[in-house]
């Protein structure tokens, strides 16, 4: 048997808009808006479009959009040129390529807690 839960990418699209929490296992790839908190057991790639009002926890995450709340991200945290952050992060590991936008206050450790 294998375990497909790794390999599953959920998407949603630029123009559309979500209002409520999002859980999921697996991948997420976020170009659209979501107004709510979204909870992954994977990784999430915010697209340049993408929004997300709420907040963010996830094992990866890769963005290059909109995040207006906190993130908690156990283990990579990317942050390209193009990202606008307004939150607190709690990260393993974090980069912020120059020109992109964060503030809020920052925690690195080497496990996160639930």
């Amino acid at each position: 048997m294998s375990d497909t839960t790794n390999s599953l990418i959920n998407t949603i699209t630029v123009g559309t808009t979500i209002k409520g929490d999002i859980l999921a296992n697996g991948d997420f790839r976020m170009d659209g808006a979501l107004e709510g908190n979204i909870t992954l057991t994977g990784k999430l790639v915010l697209g340049e479009q993408g929004r997300i009002s709420g907040n963010v926890v996830c094992q990866n995450a890769n963005v290059m959009g909109t995040i207006d709340g906190n993130l908690s991200v156990k283990e990579f945290l990317t942050l390209y040129a193009s990202s606008r952050v307004k939150g607190d992060i709690v990260s393993n590991k974090l980069a912020i390529e120059p020109g992109a936008y964060f503030t809020g206050s920052c925690h690195m450790l080497d496990e996160l807690t639930d």
